[in-house]
């Protein structure tokens, strides 16, 4: 996991990803901070659609930023959305960040506006998950 510093750096990241979200249709605003296995920090909005659901999850554009940096390989996600409710990553993104990182070593840390935080393993948040190992 990461250090406090890094944390502090990676929530900046991911609040300032939120606050450039496009959410008209849910008002539900999230960001996402990604931390490439290069030490960088790479961060994504969700932006929503008209037609449902053709919009993309902030973890989704943080990897997207990542790749385009030359990237291929990711250490943990720092995720922070609206309100006092935790979030972590949707099923579709569990899966896009497997593809990425190996789930035991892989975190993802979910930040509330109170403070309030919580971190768990890919590997505790999507058990026995298909990878690109499987279509070796």
């Amino acid at each position: 996991m990461a250090d406090e510093s890094l944390k502090a750096e990676m929530l900046a990241v991911a609040r300032a990803a939120r606050a450039a979200s496009y959410a008209p249709y849910s008002n539900y605003r999230v960001g996402a901070a990604l931390l490439g296995e290069d030490g960088r920090i790479f961060g994504g909005c969700n932006v929503e659609n008209a037609a449902y659901p053709q919009g993309v999850c902030a973890e989704a554009g943080a990897l997207s930023a990542m790749v385009l940096a030359g990237v291929r390989k990711a250490k943990g996600v720092l995720v922070v959305g609206d309100g006092q409710h935790l979030i972590t990553p949707c099923g579709g993104c569990r899966q896009k960040l497997r593809e990425f990182a190996q789930p035991e070593d892989f975190w993802v840390l979910a930040v509330n506006e109170s403070g309030q935080q919580q971190q768990w393993t890919l590997e505790q948040l999507f058990p026995h998950s298909f990878s690109p190992d499987h279509l070796a």
